[in-house]
Order: structure tokens, then C-alpha cells, then sequence
């Protein structure tokens, strides 16, 4: 999974960045100091796994990981190339989800690229040239199944009909995600064309300290703004986090949490919120040398998970051996599990759940 963070200049996408992954971006009070997209490979915080761990005594524990990329602010006029307009939305294209970072703080020490602080103002900007950019890629579109539908090509009128929605909606500033069209429409012609309105959007408010439970007019006014929206609001007090992130001794860290009246670090709560938008999940493999946490999507069968360990898995399936993790839990061992019946084996229909243990069998 690669998720990018974006949002106007200056308003705190690389500190987010920096706080997020050990990977560190420049962060700097002016426009553009991030040029090339910052890359952070990030480990998904998982408590499971740190059970899982003590039982087994692995040589080696893996989490899941997410890529970040930390993607150059955007301006006005980008989608026609203005600023770093141009690789700013070539790398959009390059991500499965969008962080959409939201300054909701005042600070005269912190220039703004608006020179006033309004969080859906920026939001709205980033929008429309997003926008812009989907209505330039549908027209090209639109010529070519035009001319197939004018020949009497019965699938090529059902995407004219479907692209014609998109149409309307984009010239009415809608973005593609918020469009209402069948889900056949969206299957077969829009989600392959990978507008870049049509990714899965996680807004994150950045506050000051003392907002950082509560919130503050800004970020109602964000709320207010993307009610309509399938999207998730995420309020983080991104400089303190980046404070935070620093300590290297847990119980500081945990201490300085308490004192903010938060229950985990705002790293943590993005990372799960970012599982969340794109539909993902988490299953197990443990053993004597490594226990690991794999990344699917919710809905998988059994081969499309043993695919992600390795094609070969996937291609010769033959079945999976699934131990529920909380049976694990409960017995101690798989042995156990065993004993008391809780093994199952599971065939290539077999949908996989989160938190299941599992073992392949296969031959290629």
C-alpha cells in the first residue's frame, strides 16, 4: 500500500512526514522545500503481533509495512502546470490513497501560501485542480468511445453513459469518488481510467497542542465541508507528534501522550485509518524463524493470501490450515490448538479473516 500526503505548501505535510517515518524530509517555513517525493516505508502498529511474538520466541518479528510519500505542496493553477504542478500530480497518480493535510492552527511565525488561514478554501483548491486534471484524462476518453458508440458498440455506449455521469459531476466540482454511478460502472469503466479524485481520501487536521482532543472551529468547519464525502477526519497536533516521535524511551512518550489526554500517538491512528480507507486487513504466519503480519484486502480468498507470500503459492493452492488468533491466544501453542479441535482446513473458497493464523499447502 502507498499512501501520499498532500496539501498546500506549508502546511505541514513534511513534518507529518518526518514524524510518520525514520525516513526524514526537509522541513522548512517556505513553499517547495520538498521537491522529490520522500518515500518512508512504515511498519503498521499491531498489538497481535506483539503477543504472538512472546508465545512463538521467533528469531525474527515483521509487521506490515505502508509506503508514505510525501509529495510536493501544491498551487493554484497546478493542473496547467504551475508550480511543481505537473510531477506533483504524476506522483498523485503513483499512490493507492490520498492524506489530504489540512492547516486548522494560527501562527503569524508560519507563512501561508493564502496568506489567511482557511482550511477548506486549501481544500477546495486542491479539489479543482485535481479536477481539472480527471476532466483533461475523461475528454481523451470520451473521444475515443464516442466514436466506438456511434457504430452501434453496445458496451462502448454503456462507458459513454458512464463517462458522461462523470462528466457532469466533475463540471459541477464533484469528485469522481463522490459521483453516484452503479457499481458495474464503476468496475468495468472508471475505477481502471484511476482518476485521481476517485482515490480514497483521508483528510488530517493539523492543529496546535491545545486542540489536539477537542478540535477547534476549523476543523468543524472541515467536518461540515466533507460530510457528503465517504471520508475520514483525522485531527492530529502534527508538531507535538513530531515531538513525541522523537523520544526514544516509551514511557516518556506514553507519559507525554497522558499529558495531552490521548490514548496513542497520532502516528498509530493515521496508519489504522489509512488501513481502513483502502479495505485492508492482516493475517499471521508464525513459526520458530519469523513471525510476520501480511497485508490483503478484506474479502480475499485463501489463494489470493498465499499469493502474497509468493505467486507460486497462490498458483498452486492446494489448501490452508487456519487457527483463529484469539484460540492461539487462549491455548498457548499450536499443538494445543490441535488437541482441542480448533484447527481448520480450508479450502480455495475459504474467505480469509482478520487475525487469522495461516498455513499453506501447495505444489507447483
Amino acid at each position: 500500500m502507498k499512501a501520499g500526503i498532500v496539501g498546500l505548501p506549508n502546511v505541514g505535510k513534511s513534518t507529518l512526514f518526518n514524524c510518520l517515518s525514520s525516513a526524514k524530509a526537509q522541513s522548512a517555513n517556505y513553499p517547495f522545500c520538498t521537491i522529490e517525493p520522500n518515500v518512508g516505508v512504515i511498519s503498521v502498529p499491531d498489538k497481535r503481533l506483539t503477543k504472538l511474538a512472546e508465545i512463538v520466541n521467533p528469531q525474527k518479528v515483521q509487521a506490515a509495512i505502508v509506503e508514505i510519500v510525501d509529495i510536493a505542496g501544491l498551487v493554484k493553477g497546478a493542473s496547467k502546470g504551475e508550480g511543481l504542478g505537473n510531477k506533483f500530480l504524476g506522483n498523485i497518480r503513483e499512490t493507492d490513497a490520498i492524506i489530504h493535510v489540512l492547516r486548522c492552527f494560527e501562527n503569524e511565525n508560519i507563512t501561508h501560501v493564502e496568506t489567511s488561514i482557511d482550511p477548506v478554501r486549501d481544500k477546495e483548491i486542491i479539489d479543482f485542480e485535481l479536477q481539472l486534471k480527471d476532466l483533461e484524462s475523461l475528454d481523451k476518453r470520451l473521444e475515443k468511445v464516442k466514436r466506438a458508440a456511434r457504430t452501434g458498440d453496445k458496451v462502448a455506449q454503456k462507458e459513454l453513459d458512464a463517462l458522461q455521469k462523470v462528466k457532469i459531476g466533475l463540471e459541477s466540482a464533484e469528485s469522481v469518488r463522490a459521483i453516484e454511478l452503479t457499481n458495474d460502472e464503476r468496475n468495468e469503466y472508471i475505477n481502471p481510467l484511476q482518476f485521481l479524485t476517485d482515490k480514497p481520501v483521508l483528510y488530517v487536521c493539523n492543529v496546535d497542542e491545545a486542540s489536539a482532543t477537542k478540535g477547534n472551529a476549523f476543523v468543524e468547519a472541515v467536518k461540515e465541508s466533507v460530510k457528503d464525502e465517504e471520508a475520514e477526519v483525522l485531527v492530529l497536533a502534527v508538531a507535538t507528534e513530531a515531538d513525541i516521535a522523537e523520544l526514544e524511551d516509551y514511557d516518556e512518550k506514553e507519559m507525554f501522550l497522558e499529558e495531552l489526554g490521548l490514548n496513542e500517538a497520532g502516528a498509530a491512528r493515521l496508519i489504522k485509518s489509512a488501513y481502513r480507507l483502502l479495505n485492508l486487513q492482516t493475517y499471521f504466519t508464525a513459526g520458530e524463524k519469523e513471525v510476520r503480519a501480511w497485508t490483503i484486502h478484506i474479502g480475499d480468498k485463501a489463494p489470493q493470501a498465499a499469493g502474497v507470500i509468493h505467486t507460486d503459492f497462490e498458483k498452486g493452492f492446494i489448501r490452508a490450515e487456519v487457527i483463529k488468533y484469539d484460540d492461539f491466544i487462549h491455548y498457548g501453542s499450536e499443538a494445543k490448538v490441535k488437541e482441542a479441535g480448533k484447527l481448520s482446513v480450508e479450502g480455495k473458497e475459504y474467505v480469509v479473516q482478520d487475525g487469522d493464523m495461516m498455513n499453506f499447502r501447495f505444489n507447483v
